[in-house]
């Protein structure tokens, strides 16, 4: 059928190509992308059935076929069978969190920062370290974490995160990110899917883009945790290969998964055989964590512990929990990746574990979070702030109907940086009217009150 017979016909989108360039599915991937940036299509929008498109541009269904696929793995679009093709709610954010520059005048609530309570006292170790008299050897190249004594203070870690590992499965990584990133690089290939949360931490949804890796999004519970038997249901059709959870106080949710949950994920992941990777980034936030799900599958879980959150983002380390099974690929995939770790640094982070000292630092934290917290809670009484009293970020429920990105510009025009649901959806779920603020980012509690002063005032404002 010739595309002018389609001149009254409905379609939710019509594109134009040129089709004297090549490749010709490069070509309509591009313009699809151009028209989600340009919001021709907006999230949401369900895209023409393939064979409808082909005949519309007079082209193969292969060329549909194949841009379609272009863009699934770029996270535009996504697509289940008997539902059709769908712009992704978070195409236009699986891109940075973080932009290279903000205006001088926001007031940071966007970034999940750390207070600075441990700058002091890792300026003091720093100091001393720097008086020994073979201090040359930080500054070279190195291969920390031969160091038994290094492993050993990652292994302690750990186990006060509640996971009780051991020396020989312990790897380092430039942060929890890249270690993450290593691990998908090891045992993914492109087009590989995984199985998260709905929202999800943005790191992870920019690492799959780049790998090509997708992310599917697993129905949660009525409690808002991944329900284990949507998870079950994704390892049966969905044809997951892996799955990635933050089980304590989830980035921007702030769910703590239970106990329970828990155990019933690690047990789908050993019958399916589904490797996890286990973000426990804010497992030390808690003051007596629950077991990680790593010690319920500890062959099949990769567990992270940053250092980022709880000590100083600074550090740039994070310690692997890994299975022997999957030892080797994930430590070439971190050489390649990261070259190494600063020696300067993982030794002046495990001189901080082993001689205990990072139980004050945590705690320093955790009395600053529980401060600021209880400040957010007197100024956003009126309304729906998830979150407990330990955690450096909370999840703010926008009343009425306004969107989170709305209400994200809203608040960057009046002067505070916050971070929109609709940058953590994964695919096609539906963003929760949603904003992440960030309460330990602001440099003071001063700072932090003017930020709450602005979002109180903007939500009452949109209430009325």
């Amino acid at each position: 059928m010739p595309s002018n017979s389609f001149k009254d016909y409905p379609m939710s989108w019509k594109p134009s190509i040129d089709k004297t360039k090549k490749p010709m599915y490069q070509v309509l991937a591009d313009q699809l992308k151009q028209d989600i940036v340009n919001e021709v299509l907006l999230p949401g929008t369900k895209l023409p059935p393939q064979r409808e498109l082909a005949d519309y541009l007079e082209v193969n269904l292969s060329t549909i076929s194949k841009a379609f696929k272009v863009c699934v793995l770029n996270g535009l679009i996504s697509a289940s069978v008997g539902s059709g093709t769908y712009v992704s709610y978070d195409a236009l954010s699986n891109a940075y969190l973080l932009e290279d520059s903000k205006p001088e005048h926001l007031i940071e609530m966007g970034a999940t920062l750390p207070d600075q309570a441990s700058f002091e006292p890792l300026l003091h170790q720093l100091k001393n370290m720097l008086q020994e008299t073979e201090y040359e050897k930080w500054f070279g190249y190195g291969r920390a974490g031969e160091s038994v004594w290094q492993k050993d203070a990652a292994v302690k870690l750990i186990r006060r995160g509640g996971f009780d590992s051991s020396v020989d499965r312990i790897l380092f990584a430039t942060g929890g990110q890249n270690a993450i990133a290593a691990t998908l690089a090891s045992l993914c290939k492109p087009g590989d899917r995984i199985g998260v949360d709905r929202h999800t931490y943005p790191g992870l949804k920019t690492v799959a883009a780049m790998l090509r890796v997708q992310l599917v999004p697993i129905r949660p519970g009525e409690n808002g945790e991944m329900s284990p038997s949507a998870l079950e249901e994704a390892c049966k059709n969905d044809n997951i290969s892996g799955i990635y959870l933050i089980p304590d106080y989830h980035n921007p949710t702030t769910i703590r998964l239970s106990v329970e949950n828990r155990k019933a994920i690690a047990e789908i992941a050993r019958t399916y055989n589904q490797f996890i990777i286990e973000d426990a980034t804010y497992h030390l936030h808690n003051e007596k964590p629950f077991p990680a799900i790593a010690s319920f599958a500890p062959e099949q879980v990769i567990h992270i512990a940053s250092l980022s959150k709880s000590i100083a983002p600074g550090l740039r380390l994070a310690y692997i929990a890994v299975p022997k099974r999957f030892k080797e690929r994930l430590a070439r995939a971190l050489y390649n990746l990261n070259i190494s770790v600063s020696p300067l640094l993982a030794e002046l982070s495990a001189r901080l574990i082993v001689s205990n000292q990072f139980e004050a630092l945590i705690e320093g934290h955790r009395e600053q979070a529980i401060r600021r917290n209880q400040v957010v809670d007197r100024y956003l009484a009126d309304f729906t702030c998830l979150g407990d009293e330990t955690g450096i970020f909370r999840w703010l429920l926008i009343p009425g109907v306004m969107k989170g990105t709305e209400f994200e510009s809203l608040a960057a025009r009046h002067g505070v940086q916050v971070y929109a649901a609709e940058r953590f959806v994964v695919g096609n779920s539906c963003p929760g009217r949603a904003v992440r603020i960030a309460v330990c980012a602001p440099e003071t509690v001063e700072k932090l009150e003017q930020g709450l002063t602005i979002i109180k005032r903007l939500l009452y404002e949109i209430s009325l």
